[in-house]
């Protein structure tokens, strides 16, 4: 099993509009980062996610969701009607992929990327050092730490 941790804006997206998604699971689609995608495309059904809120006045970890379905093209590449559309990219071809998640717990207060960049345990976690990917690793020590020390 691996982690991972995603990001998205609670204006746009957030781990209860997840929650309340017909069967709590929704496309996660939209990214347009090389790295993030690569990671996405290593996602296996059953890794655990952790749903990160940014944009917003105290970003930090707001839930977890669990994979359900593994990488696939995204088909907002192809809409020209989506903010996510690519000309680059084809149904041959396709640049852009896409994982499914299940919501699977709300935390009841976010757990502030501050009190993450406090705590030296957490000292080479990616969302510590590298902020701006909206997909990344966890490694399963960050996990248990997180969720053991911080719900």
């Amino acid at each position: 099993m691996q982690y991972w941790l995603m990001k998205t804006e609670p204006d746009t997206f957030s781990v209860e509009d997840l929650r309340r998604c017909p069967e709590s699971v929704s496309m996660w689609e939209g990214v347009r980062n090389y790295q993030a995608r690569n990671f996405m495309k290593d996602m296996k059904v059953g890794d655990l996610v952790m749903i990160y809120h940014s944009s917003c006045p105290v970003p930090g970890i707001a839930g977890y969701a669990e994979v359900c379905r593994e990488a696939y093209p995204d088909p907002t590449a192809f809409d020209p009607e989506s903010p996510y559309y690519d000309p680059k990219s084809d149904s041959d071809k396709p640049r852009w992929f896409c994982v499914d998640v299940k919501w699977q717990k709300s935390l009841d207060d976010v757990i502030p990327l501050s009190r993450l960049k406090s705590d030296p345990a957490l000292a080479e976690m990616v969302v510590v050092k590298r902020g701006r990917l909206s997909v990344m690793p966890v490694t399963s020590d960050e996990w248990d730490h997180i969720t053991s020390h911080f719900g």
